[in-house]
């Protein structure tokens, strides 16, 4: 136990700088990719979230994979893998028409100035035209990830009035009753101007990018992760993961705004919510089956589990249970010990006091 990697928010490359509920931080994946393998071998995430492992395996030049039955996942990770220049985004939201004199969402402009929200509407009928049309490239990719990044938060930086954390967005009427206790009225955002001035933060032109350490195409499933036939038996040389939290994180209802802007369902979404410490060993016993089929001889697993029920359940010791009977071997527990929570402070308590101050990392291996 130990402070193995700082807490600081931006200590990493700007392009984790992508919100995303429950996701840890880069230091994390990257103090195991390096000491766990060499260039050119292969990291998984099969809980991949905002890509956190993926990105920063390609920015130290492994090959990656990633799995996440959220197609959400799919829209955050894409786009940072092999992202367009400033100017090819300047160019093309250029091309783009915001206008929009039809319908809109009336319901959503609790959250949006009515020109905001019509510029919304205009950018979203045109990224899932060019979705249904197959013309939707890397650069429209792009913009419709830092779009989705956008939609909700805390600062005059996002389109919408002040809400909640960019990484959940609350209900209709919980935004109501937050309106009407800060006495707020959304405030007119320009949509092209915002994606343009989070995408140079993102870019930082001139820095590393993960296309520059690896050659090999990325390979994302978006399904559930105890079955991926799309990897080969004895290929993974390292696994980097974070699982569903027991019983804590809604993903379905934290990204019901960001399904909508992207066209997806989420009631087609198959996201597993764990209410049980024995629902959750036997969910967790079908993963590590699979990625003990998928694993090198010899190969590691690092399973991050956080705190959960305010530090009462260890389940570090029920994913152990998992990895074992799926025949992983542990190796050790890793425990790193924060003294700075950005969740604690997001919602005004004090660190140590609630939110996650520590990561819980078990260390499998392949024998």
């Amino acid at each position: 136990m130990n402070e193995f990697w700082t807490s600081k928010q931006r200590a990493a490359h700007p392009l984790h700088e992508v919100s995303y509920r429950a996701c840890f931080k880069p230091q994390l994946p990257r103090f195991f990719i390096e000491r766990l393998t060499r260039p050119g071998e292969l990291v998984y995430d099969p809980f991949m979230g905002r890509g956190t492992t993926l990105i920063e395996g390609a920015l130290l030049g492994r090959r990656v994979a990633g799995c996440d039955v959220n197609p959400l996942s799919r829209v955050f990770v894409e786009p940072r893998l092999i992202p367009p220049t400033v100017q090819e985004v300047a160019d093309r939201l250029d091309s783009i028409d915001f206008s929009w004199s039809r319908a809109v969402r009336e319901d959503l402009h609790v959250f949006y100035h009515r020109s905001t929200l019509q510029q919304l509407t205009a950018l979203r009928h045109y990224l899932l035209g060019r979705i249904r049309s197959g013309k939707m490239d890397r650069v429209d990719q792009w913009i419709q990830m830092v779009a989705t990044n956008r939609l909700s938060g805390h600062s005059p930086g996002f389109f919408s009035v002040y809400t909640l954390p960019p990484n959940q967005a609350v209900s209709l009427e919980s935004q109501k009753r937050i309106n009407a206790k800060r006495r707020q009225k959304p405030e007119k955002r320009d949509v092209p101007t915002l994606i343009l001035k989070k995408s140079r933060q993102l870019l930082h032109e001139g820095g590393t990018r993960p296309q520059d350490g690896f050659a090999s195409p990325t390979q994302i499933f978006t399904q559930s992760c105890d079955t991926t036939p799309q990897l080969a038996d004895d290929s993974v040389d390292l696994v980097v993961t974070s699982p569903p939290f027991l019983d804590t994180v809604d993903y379905a209802q934290d990204n019901w705004l960001r399904s909508w802007f992207c066209g997806i369902d989420p009631a087609t979404v198959s996201i597993w919510h764990l209410c049980s410490l024995a629902d959750w060993t036997t969910t967790m016993t079908g993963v590590f089956g699979e990625l003990h089929r998928v694993l090198k001889p010899g190969g590691f697993v690092a399973f991050e589990v956080g705190e959960v029920r305010n530090g009462k359940v260890q389940l570090e010791h029920y994913a152990m249970q998992a990895g074992i009977a799926s025949g992983l071997t542990p190796v050790l527990v890793l425990i790193n010990s924060q003294h700075f929570t950005k969740t604690a402070n997001c919602w005004g308590v004090m660190n140590h006091s609630k939110g996650t101050n520590t990561n819980r990392v078990v260390l499998f291996q392949k024998n």
